[in-house]
Order: C-alpha cells, then structure tokens, then sequence
C-alpha cells in the first residue's frame, strides 16, 4: 500500500458492531467484565492502557512511519519523557544541539537532578559526535530538519554508529512528517512527534505520538505510558487521524508555498540569510535531498540589519500570517524564537547556536501563495 493510501486506509478497518467508516469515539473510561479479571473484549480493560479510538490512531501512526507499534501521547513533551524514563542514573544522552525549546528545557531542568547527562553537539560533525559516545550513552536524541535553524541530520550515517555501539537512536520528525522522511527505514529505533502540528494538521488538538520497529521495544514505552498516565483522550485521537487523513494532501500544498515564501525572502533587500533545506545553498541540501522527498513548510530568516526591531516591526504588521507559536496548521504563523518557544533556552547558549534576536520562523501554510506573498511583502515595507 503507498504512502498516499496509507493515510486513509492504513491499519483502519470498519467498526466492527456498526460498520462505520471512521471509528466511533468511545468516550468512556472503563469496560465491562463478564467475571473478574475477564473484561467483554480481552483488548480493553481500562481507557488509560487502551481505548479504541486511540488503537485506531495508534495503528494508523504505525502505518504512515512503518512501524510495528504507535503509541500516542497527551502531548509531544509526553512523548520525549516517555523515552527519557527508561534511562536511569549514570545513562547519558547525547542530542543536537539545536532542539526545540521544550525539549532542551525538560533535558536540562527537569531531569537536571536525576543522575542522567547531557551532551549538546552538532551532528553533521561525526567526528565530534563519536568522541562523545562512551560505555555510559544509552540515548541518541535528533530532530531534522531541526527547530528553528533547520538543520538537516544524515540519519543513515548517524543509525550506522549507534547500532555498532547499541545505542537506542529516536528522531523527531515532527517537521518532516512521514510524508517527506520516514527515519524507522532509515535506521532510527523510535520516532517522536509532535502530533499537534502536522498529522492533527488544524491548530485544535494537543497530543504526541511514539512509533517504533521492534515489539520489545513497544512494550517497554506502552508500559512507561500507562504506568505514568500520559494517555490520549478519545476526542482528541479522533480529531489526530482524521488529520492525518488529509496528511499528503496539505503537506504538498505547505511544500508548494514554503518553495515560493522561500523564494520571495531569497531575493528581499531586507533579509540576510533564509533557512530551509530546499536551497541549493544550504550547507545540509544534498543529505536534505537524499533523505526526504520535498523540504517542508518551514522557514527562518534573518535580517541584513540584525536588529531585534526589526523582527518585531514585521511580526507586528502580519495580517495573513499569524503572530502565535506551534506550527504545521493549514493556516501559517510566524514566530520569534528567541521570545517564544525557545525562551527557555539561556540567551548565550541560543546565540551560540545560531538562534539570534532578529531570527524568524514562519510556518507556511495552505493557503492561497499570492496572499502569503502580499502579506510578507507589505510586512517588510
């Protein structure tokens, strides 16, 4: 089955009772037993360990990334700690050194004290990498492209390394989407998302999402999840598949505009430097072209002045375009980094990497391109 067809049809069937084509959302929290210990369905004891609106989910997560087992989360921040809690004290972690701000925040405050240790390193140098790896590393922690700067890692090149040396490797896809890059194919043991931006596609619903190649594997997470309580509630895994449903279909049209954005800001007198995986110049393309088949629709820019005003100036005049954090909705957003969701990242430690004071970051949506257009241009004016 393609990719295409998977969306809709894969790992779904038919309510069973009724025949309906979309699940039904089973709004309950606990199932009948005929004796105790002995529920109706073997399946569904209690909605935290299972709920047949989230199976339906679950099961189509695995089919979009080619995986055995999806598990979805309360949020994409429920996920990463899913992950992190089957480490314990002495493992370290070795990450890239650009992330999303929420997850640089649960790394190095909320497990700060736990015993674990993390590394921040770019990855597109192995060598570097390499020399961090020792008997205490037990997890692997990458996004590509990457929040904001759109890094691109080799996913292929960074598998190779870790299952030499037995190292769990998780990627987070969440920018990518299985539509553009499916990291369980090329190496990578777990996959994370944040299931609130892309594959829920409509900006009304928090939730994460898990997906992983081996059984084992997916027994461990599917019992740190029940047995911590970060569950899916049964509307919001409704409203997650019927967005991946329309998955290829509106991250083509973001790839489509995010090209013609990307194009309109190259050729701006006003901005320095645009980031996205899709030009030629981008120091990551040939890796980007390698590993997905389109780039996306996110993009950075900076401006040649490089002052802070000035992205705030033309994140205040949007019109089309909102001023708000998250992403991957139909509608497009823009975004400053360094005062929203990466705030929580230690101003030196953000300029180090690249995240500037004048950095934007759009996500381009579905919309008509010409009205993106016209809105970016009379921002900038």
């Amino acid at each position: 089955m393609k990719f295409n067809t998977k969306t809709i049809h894969g790992g779904q069937h038919h309510d069973p009772s009724t025949g309906a084509v979309m699940p039904p959302v089973y709004q309950t929290s606990t199932f009948a037993q005929v004796s105790p210990g002995q529920p109706v369905n073997p399946d569904y004891e209690y909605s935290r360990a299972s709920n047949p609106t989230r199976t339906a989910l679950e099961h189509a997560l695995a089919s979009i990334e080619n995986g055995t087992r999806g598990l979805a989360f309360s949020s994409g921040l429920a996920a990463t700690d899913c992950v992190l809690r089957s480490l314990k004290t002495g493992d370290e972690v070795i990450a890239m050194d650009d992330l999303y701000g929420g997850t640089y925040r649960m790394f190095t405050r909320i497990y700060k004290d736990s015993g674990i240790k993390f590394h921040f390193v770019d990855m597109n140098d192995l060598d570097k990498f390499q020399s961090l790896i020792n008997e205490n590393t037990k997890l692997v922690w990458v996004e590509t492209p990457t929040n904001p700067l759109m890094k691109i890692v080799d996913i292929q090149e960074i598998a190779k390394i870790t299952k030499s040396k037995k190292i769990l490797f998780a990627v987070d896809n969440t920018f990518a989407t299985p539509y553009l890059q499916r990291p369980l194919d090329l190496g990578a043991d777990i996959v994370m998302h944040s299931a609130t931006k892309y594959l829920g596609g409509h900006s009304d619903v928090i939730a994460g999402a898990l997906i992983v190649k081996e059984d084992a594997l997916g027994e461990q997470l599917h019992f740190q999840q029940f047995a911590t309580g970060a569950t899916l509630g049964p509307m919001d895994s409704f409203l997650v598949l019927r967005g991946i449903k329309t998955l290829h279909l509106r991250v083509q049209r973001h790839c489509e505009n995010g090209e013609k954005v990307v194009a309109f800001l190259s050729s701006h007198p006003k901005i320095k430097r645009v980031y996205y995986p899709g030009l030629a110049s981008h120091p990551n393309h040939e890796i980007a072209k390698k590993q997905m088949s389109g780039f996306g629709g996110m993009v950075s820019f900076t401006f040649v002045s490089g002052l802070k005003q000035d992205a705030i100036s033309f994140l205040e005049k949007v019109k089309v375009f909102t001023l708000a954090e998250s992403l991957g909705g139909v509608e497009s957003l823009a975004n400053h980094p360094a005062m929203m969701t990466h705030a929580s990242i230690p101003e030196d430690k953000r300029k180090e990497i690249g995240i500037t004071d004048d950095l934007v970051r759009l996500s381009v949506g579905i919309e008509d391109s010409d009205d993106l257009i016209e809105d970016l241009k009379q921002a900038l004016a």
